[in-house]
């Protein structure tokens, strides 16, 4: 899933830039508390903005899951059960400083010696399985669709019509983002000239008083960055060439009829073939980044030092690299869940969708596998700002409106701001489908290379409840998958207020009404729920 985040550029227009219930009590924090919790009015400092997602409502005015509240209170010096955790996603650094003593070793496998030793079909899958082998960029699901020019395929129309009006989009914007991206550069050097330095702050910059045209004119458009949470306009600089890097790859890879990124040498339409690809579950380049953050998000070294800490310890990461830059194959996503269930995961993240699924009887039935063996599914509802009640995200859980699975969860974004902003403007959103809301909008985790950055879409929101799942099923063990998906959906914060929807401020409406369970997923009384019922 190419997580997107939306920025409304005012000056210049408005653009994106790409960056992926039940009835019990509430036990800690009542409603009429949450609902009259202050709004924080201050700027986040760098240590909340980087732990945000950890923070506690009421001691932060701060929509975070109170992970780092239940640390102190609950877990303290307890000693819990290892969980592994799938991550079906791009590749992982397993290396990564901060990633490295969490990652799941297959100790029936011998590295490296060409052997399958365990006997599961997989040779030499010592930290999980890579079933994209060499490739990397891939087209979309409707450009698959188009391109086979199977003119009887049922959604070959809707393809047709999609491909004309998003090819046309993804020219305009890169045409918007080379001119926004020099505008922000003309603006950064009139600022370094003014100032005689290129580290000047935003205090500097809202000081200038002048009746230079040109010098105004910068002033008020770093003005703008700096409100859209960005720090310096060397950010503003990277943020746009991020985006221009996504809007190549759309056009020359995602949107390109004629690309061919498949590289295993298996059919993806036939379901007969399935031990292909490799055991490298690691990035084939730096820019690959999705799992990388994903999984730190779930896991990583919490208090070492460094970087940033993940919600669960206790945790091993099982690295499955099965998401492509671009969409993912029904054939990859299938047997990377079985291969999960089958290889000792008690939870699976799937920070992943696409709205064309050909094969989506193959996930699906891989879904109802997990279920049925006891594994939580965790997927991030996508970053369309769209209703996936009534247009389809997959993969999905149910047909026809029942559903094949009682512990798959679908989990939409918090932004980092309670109120009527605290709706992600990306997220998706729902009644029926969309299970939670935990934060996944500007939330700092590991990148390859012993780096970190902030990233934001629902795919950061999935993993922070892979990671609450985690923690559940590792202080309590005894409990079921489906208990720990109910407690998760329980024992949230329940919102009353009305919020911003699709970051369409025109379209307000109360946040129960987007969410099954009303409510915004929270470590701290999760476990306590998870006590009582254990």
């Amino acid at each position: 899933m190419n997580s997107i985040k939306k920025l409304t550029l005012s000056a210049f227009a408005a653009i994106l830039i790409s960056g992926c219930g039940g009835t019990a009590d509430i036990l800690s924090t009542p409603v009429e508390n949450i609902d009259n919790t202050p709004l924080k009015v201050s700027d986040l400092t760098k240590a909340e903005k980087e732990n945000w997602g950890h923070l506690d409502l009421l001691k932060d005015t701060i929509p975070g899951m109170s992970v780092d509240k239940a640390y102190a209170e609950i877990i303290k010096n307890k000693k819990g059960n290892k969980v592994i955790v799938a991550v079906i996603d791009s590749g992982i650094d397993i290396d990564h400083e901060d990633l490295d003593d969490v990652i799941w070793t297959n100790k029936g496998e011998i590295p490296n010696n060409g052997k399958d030793d365990d006997k599961n079909g997989y040779i030499d899958d010592v930290h999980g399985w890579n079933f994209l082998g060499d490739g990397y960029n891939e087209q979309l699901e409707y450009v698959r669709i188009l391109a086979s020019g199977n003119t009887s395929n049922p959604d070959y129309a809707a393809a047709k019509t999609l491909y004309e009006s998003e090819y046309q989009t993804w020219l305009g914007r890169k045409t918007q983002y080379d001119q926004i991206y020099q505008q922000i550069k003309t603006a950064d050097d009139a600022l370094t000239k003014h100032f005689g330095k290129k580290d000047y702050t935003k205090e500097e910059v809202k000081a200038i008083k002048t009746e230079n045209e040109a010098l105004a004119q910068a002033q008020q458009i770093a003005n703008y960055m700096f409100s859209n949470g960005l720090d310096s306009m060397a950010d503003a600089m990277k943020e746009i060439n991020n985006g221009l890097e996504s809007i190549n790859d759309r056009l020359n890879y995602n949107l390109n009829k004629d690309f061919k990124g498949r590289k295993t040498g298996d059919n993806p339409d036939d379901m007969s073939n399935k031990f292909y690809g490799n055991g490298n579950v690691k990035p084939v380049k730096k820019s690959e980044s999705h799992g990388t953050h994903v999984a730190g998000i779930i896991a990583a070294e919490r208090n070492n030092g460094k970087g940033a800490n993940g919600v669960a310890n206790n945790v091993e990461i099982m690295s499955i690299r099965a998401v492509p830059n671009g969409d993912e194959y029904d054939k990859d996503v299938a047997l990377a869940i079985r291969y999960a269930v089958d290889n000792g995961a008690s939870i699976i993240n799937g920070s992943f969708g696409k709205s064309f699924s050909p094969h989506s009887d193959w996930v699906r039935d891989a879904i109802a596998y997990a279920s049925e063996n006891d594994v939580i599914f965790v997927h991030a509802a996508g970053n369309d700002s769209k209703n996936v009640d009534n247009e389809p995200n997959f993969p999905d859980d149910n047909i026809n409106g029942q559903e094949v699975s009682n512990t798959y969860i679908r989990v939409g974004a918090l932004a980092p701001k309670y109120g009527s902003s605290m709706i992600a403007g990306f997220s998706n959103y729902g009644k029926a489908n969309v299970d939670v809301f935990a934060p996944g909008a500007q939330v700092y985790s590991t990148t390859p290379e012993n780096e970190y950055d902030t990233k934001g879409g629902t795919s950061m929101a999935a993993p922070a409840v892979a990671g609450v799942a985690a923690l559940i099923r590792s202080y309590y063990p005894k409990l079921s998958a489906a208990q720990v998906k109910q407690i998760i959906m329980d024992s949230g914060l329940a919102v009353k207020t009305k919020v911003v929807v699709g970051g369409d401020t025109d379209n307000i409406k109360p946040f129960a009404d987007l969410v099954k369970s009303s409510k915004m997923v929270n470590a701290y009384n999760a476990l306590i729920m998870a006590s009582k019922m254990n």
